[in-house]
């Protein structure tokens, strides 16, 4: 691997959207290092991945994965299963931000559509944010709408914020898995996407070639607020248990320097 080069971490490197910022990742003058439980699912990944072996779930296992990093990129994921969104949706993101003690960091995080809707895995995602907010750390949230379910002309970036009522299914908004990795790819370089939390959608039209009017677009999250920008106040922090307040506290006293 290049050292000259920022190095980036690809958390969920496996996964349909991780192999996308990988590619995404080099082709932006990137080093990418990705974090695999099993260094033979890689064999797939451009010859230029550094791999990283370890367990998002055990924190003891990330040092290495987190060593000498400038930026995280987060796509890892599960659906429908609170239990599984606990341990890796919310714990993944608390366990590399541990891991880092302090270091820093620019963070990308993908989160979903519906992410403040309170239903099932959701809060999960939302307490992942969260954290990523307590840190302190310059940071980009992005909540992609479905999946590959975009026409083949629907490709300008879309970015939404404040809540609105969804279907459940993909007409509340579609983009392509590849779109959502050079989102996430792109904001780590960019100022005006700073603090920004957002909705990722695509309506017809060309993808733009510059990113950043649709960024400085947005709205900024609040300085030291835990809440994207107009999200709905429907989870409040005293209500939360205790292990999750506790979680945050050590977050931030742990990049308070």
């Amino acid at each position: 691997m290049n050292k000259d080069k920022p190095i980036i971490l690809v958390v969920g490197a496996t996964g349909s959207i991780g192999r996308y910022v990988l590619a995404s990742g080099l082709a932006h003058g990137y080093a990418v290092r990705a974090l695999v439980r099993d260094a033979r699912t890689a064999g797939t990944f451009p010859p230029e991945t550094q791999i990283v072996v370890g367990d998002l779930t055990r924190g003891d296992t990330l040092s290495e994965a987190v060593a000498g990093v400038d930026g995280i990129v987060f796509t890892q994921g599960t659906y429908g299963n609170p239990t599984a969104a606990e341990a890796v949706d919310y714990g993944g993101v608390r366990n590399v931000l541990a891991a880092l003690k302090g270091q820093k960091a620019r963070v990308a995080l993908m989160t979903a559509i519906g992410t403040t809707d309170r239903k099932g895995s959701h809060d999960w995602k939302r307490r992942a944010e969260r954290l990523v907010r307590a840190s302190g750390l310059p940071y980009t949230i992005v909540r992609p709408a479905w999946f590959d379910y975009n026409e083949p002309d629907q490709n300008r970036l879309v970015m939404l914020q404040g809540d609105k009522p969804l279907a459940g299914n993909p007409s509340d908004g579609a983009i392509s898995r590849r779109q959502i990795a050079e989102v996430l790819v792109r904001s780590l370089g960019s100022d005006a996407a700073l603090r920004k939390t957002f909705e990722l959608h695509s309506e017809k039209g060309p993808e733009q070639e510059d990113f950043d009017p649709t960024f400085t677009a947005l709205q900024a999250d609040a300085k030291d607020s835990l809440e994207g920008a107009l999200d709905k106040a429907n989870m409040p922090l005293d209500k939360e248990p205790a292990q999750i307040i506790a979680d945050i506290d050590h977050i931030r006293t742990l990049f308070a320097g």
